[in-house]
């Protein structure tokens, strides 16, 4: 879908950030070729570069958590396992009393 701001898709974007990062044509003839201005391709440009930065510090996607929020979501999604894992072997037990 795309961006209400640009009329790009997030696929169209990182298209031509890496057409710009490609250095065959000047950044100006990329822009006008998409109808963006340059400070919007500098803009998503630096936002790809800020994400990269991010996974490849372990952060966010693919990484370790990036928030308190997702920190204390997955505490608490782990007590839920150790809970049920607790009750699985209560069932057991009892299933093999009969």
């Amino acid at each position: 879908m795309p961006h209400a701001e640009s009329g790009k898709t997030i696929e169209e974007k990182l298209a031509i950030v890496l057409e710009g990062l490609k250095e065959s044509t000047s950044i100006a003839e990329l822009c006008r070729r998409h109808g963006i201005s340059q400070a919007t391709y500098y803009n998503w440009r630096d936002k790809f570069f800020e994400g990269g930065k991010t996974a490849l510090a372990g952060n966010g996607p693919g990484g370790r958590p990036s928030s308190e929020a997702d920190k204390a979501k997955i505490a608490e999604l782990e007590r839920v396992i150790g809970q049920q894992a607790v009750e699985i072997q209560v069932f057991k037990k009892k299933l093999k009393l009969f």
